[in-house]
């Protein structure tokens, strides 16, 4: 029988933990990354801007506490929020040493509102004094680890110059579910080379490891990137807003129904986006992932552990 919603989305989750309406406020802390600063490699991964996803105001000064202020200020007057998660989100977030994870994280937390954290990071950057530390902390408050996972096939995380394998990914997420932490995975479609299958593969994948919660990404490229030479030369093609539609859908078949949907696309800068276009038209994906969710009579869950994986 099909759901009262098609898929569990995040607004759903926080008002059954908290009862009221409940916002992340993304942070940029300062932080670099393994795959940028010669520890792996100085070009990151093929698809990374050069601000790693994050909005600039460290480098313009503001702090944890300045930018939480200011993201509270807004989210209380655009979305009546109560309640806020601190979200660690530009580049690597436990990629430095755990003293200043720690003030970091504290100073978060000491905000007025803020009832948890979440920290995005690299599934090689989370050793176990890292998640020890995020586990001292989910006694008190939620915390979600946020990694990386983006496929689940090492053909293709070599092409995108991830920098680590499967491998490293399913070990870092089992330590940090052993640790009762909430585990969310960002999966990316779209990838080279990669068929409507194979994406499908990496959803059964996450889908095996534990977590807790997924957000879905769409391919795009943006000003500067090695994607965007590879798009330029005609190396690669984006995938149509239809096909990136389907290929949500055939994912959220084979998620668990109470995994928590973080986000169902992304939402590049305006002025670095090359393509594809139809990438700034938010609702009109999400309103097209609604329609053949409904179309198909279909939702999230239906074809859970009920579908053989590939072979």
């Amino acid at each position: 029988m099909m759901p009262e919603r098609r898929y569990y989305d995040l607004n759903r989750y926080f008002r059954s933990v908290f009862g009221c309406r409940v916002h992340k406020i993304t942070l940029d802390a300062g932080f670099s990354c393994p795959n940028r600063d010669g520890t792996l490699s100085s070009g990151g991964c093929i698809y990374c801007n050069a601000r790693g996803s994050g909005t600039g105001a460290h480098a313009r000064g503001l702090s944890v506490t300045d930018q939480l202020l200011a993201g509270r200020q807004v989210m209380t007057r655009r979305f009546k929020a109560k309640k806020f998660i601190a979200y660690f989100q530009a580049y690597t977030n436990t990629y430095a040493p755990v003293d200043r994870l720690k003030a970091l994280y504290d100073e978060a937390l000491a905000v007025p509102d803020m009832v948890g954290i979440a920290v995005g990071t690299r599934p090689d950057c989370v050793d176990d004094a890292v998640l020890d530390l995020l586990a001292s902390y989910a006694k008190q408050h939620m915390v979600w680890l946020e990694i990386g996972v983006q496929s689940a096939l090492d053909r293709t995380l070599a092409i995108i110059n991830r920098g680590h394998d499967t491998a490293c990914t399913t070990s870092a997420v089992q330590a940090a579910v052993d640790r009762g932490l909430l585990v969310c995975g960002h999966i990316i479609l779209g990838l080279p080379g990669e068929s409507r299958e194979e994406m499908v593969e990496t959803g059964r994948y996450i889908a095996d490891l534990g977590m807790a919660g997924v957000k879905f990404h769409v391919l795009y490229v943006v000003r500067g990137t090695p994607l965007a030479a590879m798009s330029g030369n005609g190396d690669y093609r984006c995938m149509e807003q239809q096909d990136y539609v389907d290929a949500v859908c055939d994912v959220l078949e084979v998620l668990p129904p109470t995994m928590v949907i973080q986000r169902l696309t992304g939402d590049p800068h305006p002025d670095e986006l090359v393509a594809p276009l139809w990438t700034l038209d938010k609702r009109g994906t999400l309103e097209a992932i609604n329609d053949t969710l409904e179309r198909r009579d279909s939702w999230q869950g239906k074809h859970y552990k009920t579908l053989p994986g590939p072979g």
